[in-house]
């Protein structure tokens, strides 16, 4: 096991590239199994869950060779097994993006629930309700059963625009026969990421970046490589935690129309960036300050699907709140268990009132102290990692398996930055 120990109250400072993204990462792993030809992979994060994701892969019989650092070349040409290996279907959520795939190509599937973090519930009906109507038949009995004899394209509405269940459709739809349309389909860059390489592999989608996506299918999809894009998650962690410290930073690599829905919420903080080419650049010199609505009203920053605010970001602007003159609501919309580690900023010091499983006013700038913390996901993980970064002393952040499954040698790219972080082992 390991732990972080963190020295706060040393703002970060320097040039870091952007992190492949891991919501696109995982279900373009999962595509290769669509083709029995090599798939080159570039720009694959290395973290904990892509790590999984490629142990899957080699478990169902891929060739699986790195070719350099966040290189991946992968080859399905023999897929011995058709079920999921349960240690490692339990670690990542992500492992659900094998189901469309595997069904694609051998015409079935089985494994255990998938793992990941524990934010709540997260149904996976949107998934079996899209692939049932694919001609998929499912069983339920502890474990997932998924068996096609032929893939027949449909026009399906989504009872929610689910990232993976849309991507799960996508990949079927792809090798099934006749016309699929997906309405009420995610539209996030990590779902057009995956559009785009399945497009490479010879799929024919279009309506990529809209929230209705037809399908044609085709018998069989073939070679590519496929490069996935910036993580806009992980750049809006680093641009909350280089204002919470009063750093600067500047992050290579983005896309600057990726950037945009971030760009409003941030505002309402006082917080804003310039962007030059692909690189991003968040100044020292932030007036921190909550800026009112009209009338002098408290704003809301509150998350929704693609084009609006990121669910995953609603954790770190809570924490970034903690730090910014003024009163603010954060509205997370989705989840009924993710802001229940506001408990932590709260004794740390932090002046949040949790008004109920979805909502926190916070109230800043606090000064925060230093404490022993539990990360219980990723994202409320790095919370812990920026609320140590403000705080006085030395804190110590437990369970950080959890954090590296979605940000890339953090404790490496941090000490880059200025910040006093040191991971050390520790006894289990």
């Amino acid at each position: 096991m390991h732990e972080y120990l963190i020295e706060g109250g040393y703002p970060i400072s320097g040039t870091i590239k952007a992190s492949g993204n891991k919501n696109a990462a995982l279900p373009c792993l999962a595509a290769t199994v669509l083709t029995s030809e090599p798939v080159i992979l570039h720009n694959i994060p290395e973290i904990q869950d892509t790590a999984v994701m490629i142990k899957i892969l080699e478990a169902l019989g891929a060739k699986v060779e790195k070719l350099s650092k966040n290189n991946w070349k992968i080859q399905c040409d023999k897929i011995k097994i058709t079920e999921l290996p349960n240690e490692l279907t339990k670690k990542v959520r992500g492992s659900i993006l094998f189901a469309g795939p595997l069904i694609g190509r051998t015409g079935k599937c089985e494994m255990m629930p998938p793992g990941g973090d524990v934010i709540g519930r997260r149904r996976v009906d949107t998934h079996f309700l899209a692939l049932e109507q694919l001609g998929v038949n499912i069983t339920v009995n502890g474990h997932f059963a998924f068996n096609a004899n032929k893939l027949v394209g449909a026009d399906i509405f989504l009872d929610e625009a689910s990232v993976t269940a849309t991507e799960n459709a996508v990949m079927a739809a792809s090798v099934a026969e006749g016309t699929t349309i997906i309405q009420n389909a995610a539209s996030e860059p990590h779902v057009q990421d995956l559009c785009n390489m399945l497009n490479k592999m010879g799929a024919k989608i279009t309506g990529v970046g809209s929230n209705i996506l037809k399908i044609e299918g085709v018998k069989k999809l073939h070679a590519c490589e496929f490069e996935i894009g910036p993580d806009t998650i992980e750049i809006g962690s680093y641009i909350g935690m280089a204002a919470a410290t009063h750093g600067q930073i500047t992050i290579k690599g983005v896309r600057p129309e990726e950037m945009r829905p971030l760009k409003n919420s941030f505002a309402k903080l006082g917080i804003s960036w310039r962007i030059e080419g692909d690189e991003l650049t968040v100044p020292h010199t932030q007036d921190l300050k909550v800026n009112n609505d009209i009338g002098n009203a408290i704003p809301k920053i509150d998350d929704m699907p693609w084009p609006g605010f990121p669910a995953d970001l609603t954790s770190i602007m809570t924490v970034v709140a903690t730090q910014v003159e003024g009163t603010v609501l954060i509205f997370e919309k989705m989840f009924e268990s993710r802001m229940f580690f506001v408990d932590k900023l709260i004794s740390m010091g932090a002046k949040i009132t949790l008004c109920d499983p979805h909502r926190a006013v916070v109230c800043g700038p606090s000064m925060l102290h230093a404490d022993h913390l539990v990360s219980p996901d990723i994202r409320a993980g790095m919370v812990m990692v920026i609320a140590a970064m403000c705080a006085h002393g030395e804190s110590r952040i437990s369970n950080v398996y959890q954090i590296e499954r979605g940000y890339e040698d953090l404790v490496g790219r941090l000490q880059s930055l200025g910040a006093h972080i040191k991971k050390v082992d520790v006894e289990e």
